[in-house]
């Protein structure tokens, strides 16, 4: 049973990162409010209107990414400088993080322009938030699943290396099909899964 405080925590901490995902719907997080890894660091240009080389540098990204990212309809220039250039705020940068952070999650970009699209097109902030909301427990939910499959993975991986390691002191006279029936393990060391599958037909 979990402590009711480290609960309450982790919901905090679940409901921190959601907001700041979200952030990037709006790029108006504040600084002191973003989760760890949403806003790059604050810098002398914080506030200014960035070209897009120096967007791209703030955000390690390529200009083509962030040309692209502009087709999409997931990041408009805030302006253009006198001789054309395309200007952006600083809400780009929240913006291209965001985008970042989602295809971390496994979205793919036409995939974030419709969570974008619907969120925009949303009745009220409740009902757009609340969208999210959802949207963003599935995800945690399936991140979740996924660090327990690595995690037996890992165990998994760990368990062969182990076996294998009494394989070092095999004799070169040996062939591979008397891997299938080896005594140099102990009896009661059944090879793993990922080591007998090499000899189990």
């Amino acid at each position: 049973m979990s402590h009711p405080s480290s609960t309450s925590s982790l919901l905090a901490a679940e409901r921190l990162l959601a907001r700041g995902l979200a952030s990037g719907l709006r790029g108006d997080l504040r600084s002191d409010e973003a989760p760890a890894g949403l806003l790059p660091p604050s810098d002398d240009g914080v506030g200014k209107a960035l070209r897009v080389g120096q967007l791209a540098t703030r955000t390690h990204k390529t200009v083509r990414a962030l040309h692209l990212y502009e087709e999409m309809g997931l990041l408009d220039p805030s302006e253009r400088s006198k001789g054309g250039y395309r200007l952006y705020g600083p809400g780009s940068v929240t913006r291209v993080e965001w985008i970042a952070h989602l295809q971390d999650l496994g979205f793919s970009l036409p995939e974030i322009r419709s969570v974008l699209q619907e969120w925009k097109a949303s009745a009220s902030a409740g009902a757009a938030m609340q969208k999210v909301t959802d949207l963003y427990r599935q995800k945690l939910t399936d991140a979740r699943a996924q660090i327990a499959r690595l995690q037996s993975l890992e165990a998994e991986l760990a368990k062969s290396l182990g076996y294998l390691q009494t394989c070092e002191s095999c004799e070169p006279v040996r062939v591979v099909t008397a891997c299938k029936s080896c005594d140099r393990h102990d009896c009661d060391s059944h090879a793993p899964v990922l080591v007998a599958g090499f000899s189990a037909n």
